[in-house]
């Protein structure tokens, strides 16, 4: 029996140029259809709800049904690739999103959009893992782990800005099916780059044993319950439906039970000791915390937009910026990586979200796109240049151990940015839910009728509507009510601000830690270098 290989293949030392800019382009359009798949419903639930009838909660569940399948089958595919080969494993994907992209032309209600989102997040999973490898497959072995991994973590954050970009012209062709007839485009076009790019073949052969079925299904169940329980909680609130404590209990006890069987197999589908370890244990938290500060873009500021009242067009110049930035950084991180340079990516990385973040809590109701190209641009080149250095530190260790590692590996990576995204969502979520409800009774607190300001204001505001409401208490009550949506207005941006103050303290947080273990570090150096040259 073969091993079970790593994901990337055994390539040619050298590969023609005008060949590796093929795979390079293929793998960005795989990333780039894979990802539009992901974010064109999740970026315009709001656009898409009336045309499925539903309403802006219900709309939420078609996120959820996505993110439920996909946050596991990532482990599955990586065993599945080693017992059928390359070549199958990626016609076979390809030809599965070709399926599902072709099934949201039959949505009509809310009900069939979910059980077809549900089906793409299953379909979704391979073409992720071939945009990995087809950006692997453009560079010999001592680039894989560095230009290699940089561009393919970069194309990775490039659908979510390109998403809102091109999104109001597929809303106005057609809603949901004018969204998905672009995702069906994409897919075909994607078909013809698997068989006329073919991958370089591994060595494979029967790896899966029936224990590790059984280990798998209670994995995808104990992270799809708490894929649905982070993406609704929020929405119906955590507390006050049942059944999120019961999707919540079963995942503990199906991921307690998948630990328990992982330790007591001799050949393990994910080696849990190895999990635990304090190296791993370390390369998780920083993954994780990158996750959540970088969900200052990817939820905070996106709802912020919104709050705001700020239309696609008006934001078009901002998510450009935000896609510069994003490939700007990536390209930085390539000419960067090497692993002596690892900490002072980290650290110009953390940099940088921190000032964005900082430069975003100081917002106000009069804030525009043109006061946040900065802070955003920022923001996406620093979440670019953060993960690959740490990507590619977690997969040498990984490498070292042996080919059974990488799975394990995989896990790590795929909890921390797939639960870990939906996590820093619902964390923030909630905060600002819960910073909005404490600024409001501090502002209602501070309006009293009886104070001249406060009468002059609703004066003010129920101004506009003296010409049509004559009696003077009704138009009175809607000067009232008007300034009651002023304080929900306001208590929503000082609550933003709260969650991107939050975010710039988590990143000075994490900063600092990560500049006392580079001083500890070179401190602990020259004892090092003294001890081995006594000892030659």
């Amino acid at each position: 029996m073969t091993s079970n290989a790593a994901p990337q293949p055994s390539l040619p030392a050298q590969m023609a140029p005008g060949k590796s800019a093929l795979y390079i382009a293929g793998s960005a359009f795989l990333f780039l259809t894979q990802g539009l798949g992901l974010n064109l419903a999740s970026a315009n639930l709001a656009q898409v709800q009336g045309s499925l009838s539903a309403t802006s909660v219900e709309a939420a569940w078609l996120a959820a049904a996505y993110m439920a399948p996909n946050v596991s089958l990532s482990a599955a595919l990586v065993k599945i690739r080693a017992q059928y080969g390359l070549r199958r494993f990626a016609e076979l994907g390809i030809a599965g999103f070709v399926i599902a992209s072709l099934m949201n032309v039959f949505v009509s209600d809310l009900h069939s959009a979910i059980v077809v989102r549900f089906i793409s997040g299953i379909a979704a999973a391979p073409l992720s893992s071939l945009g990995f490898l087809y950006m692997l497959e453009a560079f010999s072995p001592e680039r894989k782990l560095t230009i290699g991994l940089a561009l393919a973590l970069t194309c990775t954050t490039l659908a979510a800005p390109v998403t809102r970009l091109i999104s109001p012209q597929l809303i106005e062709i057609g809603q949901w099916h004018g969204l998905y007839t672009l995702e069906m485009a994409l897919s075909l076009l994607a078909l013809p780059i698997i068989y006329l790019l073919p991958l370089t073949p591994v060595p494979h052969g029967k790896v899966i044993q029936r224990t590790d079925i059984s280990s798998y299904l209670l994995l995808a169940v104990g992270f799809g319950c708490l894929a649905v329980v982070l993406a609704m909680g929020r929405l119906y609130w955590w507390f006050e439906a049942p059944w999120l404590g019961v999707l919540l209990a079963l995942s503990v006890v199906t991921l307690t039970t998948v630990i328990l069987i992982e330790l007591n197999r001799e050949q393990p589908l994910i080696d849990v000791r190895w999990l635990a370890s304090r190296e791993i244990v370390h390369f998780a938290v920083v993954l994780l915390i990158f996750r959540l500060v970088a969900s200052e873009q990817s939820a905070i500021a996106t709802s912020f937009y919104q709050l705001l009242g700020l239309q696609y067009d008006q934001l078009a110049t901002l998510y450009w910026i935000i896609l510069a930035a994003s490939v700007g950084g990536g390209l930085l991180c390539a000419a960067l990586m090497d692993p002596a340079r690892a900490d002072v990516v980290h650290v110009l990385a953390l940099s940088m979200i921190t000032v964005g973040a900082y430069m975003d809590s100081h917002a106000t109701s009069l804030t525009r796109p043109e006061q946040m190209y900065v802070s955003q641009a920022l923001v996406s080149a620093g979440s670019a240049l953060f993960l690959p250095p740490a990507m590619a530190r977690g997969f040498r260790s990984a490498l070292a151990k042996g080919p059974n590692y990488i799975l394990s590996f995989i896990v790590v990576f795929l909890f921390t940015q797939s639960i870990g995204g939906l996590m820093g969502s619902a964390a923030f979520g909630t905060f600002v839910t819960l910073r909005e409800k404490f600024h409001a009774n501090v502002l209602a607190e501070q309006i009293v009728l009886t104070n001249p300001f406060v009468a002059q204001r609703i004066g003010q505001l129920s101004g506009g509507y003296a010409s049509a409401i004559g009696d003077k208490a009704l138009l009175h009550g809607e000067g009232v009510a008007l300034l009651g949506r002023s304080i929900t207005r306001e208590s929503n941006i000082l609550a933003y601000n709260d969650a991107f103050l939050l975010i710039a303290i988590i990143a000075v947080f994490a900063l600092a830690v990560l500049l006392v273990q580079v001083g500890v570090k070179r401190l602990a150096r020259p004892g090092l270098n003294a001890a081995s040259a006594a000892l030659h």
